[in-house]
């Protein structure tokens, strides 16, 4: 394929999440609101876990760790998408949108492992837990985290760098509300189809192998809970574990349907609907659901409140 860099230096046009100039004013409250919101809940989350003492466990670092990252990830496309609202360019700088790319391909990447590394938390706890202090160490577990972001960045690299050093030709309009792999490729000159196989490979690893590992994980857990004599511990794992499997089913369905599927089978409609759902419903939804389900967090929440 031929690559140059005659691509480089240009803008590119955001659509945007709908093409009505008239909502747009509604669409920037709305969304504002729910940066807020995501922003508060995670905050709130890490800030808790960071204080009280009861918290200082490898479930709760893990989640903490997914807060951080919630908040990054919908810091990285939620902000520029209100800002267009708003701008009647609704551009953003070629090496802008090539870092916006890099970002969320790593945060996703990393949201995606470190769920499954939560499940792997869970099922130890569960179904191990005279070996739990053994097998999730605060050495083990911040080599967890550290492999999440060390080989998500690897291969956000990789697809970045490639990616924008193909030739863009003719429209420089993105049918998105942010730079994005899959939208950006229609606007590349010549066949992507090998690439686009790659892709694939890579929505494999990092988005359904864990997936299967945590559906697996679960499965293990709702054997080992059925079997247990206590209702009360049989109400408390089921309430963790479905909680969890909430948050992972919406995000890994969602980001499957668009790193997974043959570019013909893309539509830019049903796409940006999709990435609404990974991108800002899930670190939004994330900190009520571990929360407000779990006596410990609120427990401690109370606590700080006096």
């Amino acid at each position: 394929m031929e690559t140059g860099n005659h691509s480089c230096g240009a803008d590119f046009t955001l659509v945007g999440l709908f093409q009505y100039g008239h909502m747009d004013t509604f669409l920037f409250t709305v969304i504002t609101i729910l940066f807020a919101v995501a922003l508060i809940g995670n905050i709130t989350l890490v800030h808790l876990i960071r204080l009280d003492q009861r918290l200082h466990t490898p479930m709760y670092f893990l989640l903490s760790q997914l807060s951080i990252i919630d908040m990054m990830y919908i810091s990285t496309t939620v902000p520029k998408m209100a800002a267009n609202f708003l701008s009647d360019t609704k551009t953003i700088s070629f090496l802008g949108c090539e870092i916006q790319t890099f970002l969320f391909v790593t945060l996703g990447g990393s949201e995606a492992l470190l769920l499954g590394f939560m499940s792997y938390d869970r099922y130890i706890a569960i179904c191990w837990p005279l070996h739990y202090p053994v097998l999730m160490s605060r050495k083990i577990c911040c080599s967890m985290v550290a492999g999440t972001w060390g080989s998500s960045s690897v291969n956000a690299l990789v697809h970045t760098v490639y990616v924008f050093h193909l030739p863009f030709c003719g429209s420089r309009i993105v049918d998105h509300f942010f730079c994005e792999v899959p939208s950006l490729l229609p606007l590349v000159c010549g066949d992507t189809s090998q690439y686009e196989h790659t892709v694939f490979v890579s929505g494999i690893v990092f988005l359904l192998l864990p997936f299967l590992a945590i559906l697996a994980s679960y499965a293990r857990v709702l054997v080992v809970v059925l079997q247990m004599s206590s209702g009360q511990g049989q109400s408390r794992a089921v309430s963790t574990c479905s909680s969890h499997l909430t948050v992972a089913s919406l995000f890994y369905v969602t980001t499957l349907s668009t790193y997974t599927q043959p570019h013909s089978l893309h539509s830019p409609g049903r796409d940006k609907v999709v990435a609404v759902l990974y991108s800002i419903v899930t670190p939004v939804l994330n900190p009520f659901i571990y929360s407000l389900r779990n006596k410990e967090v609120m427990g401690a929440l109370r606590r700080q409140m006096g």
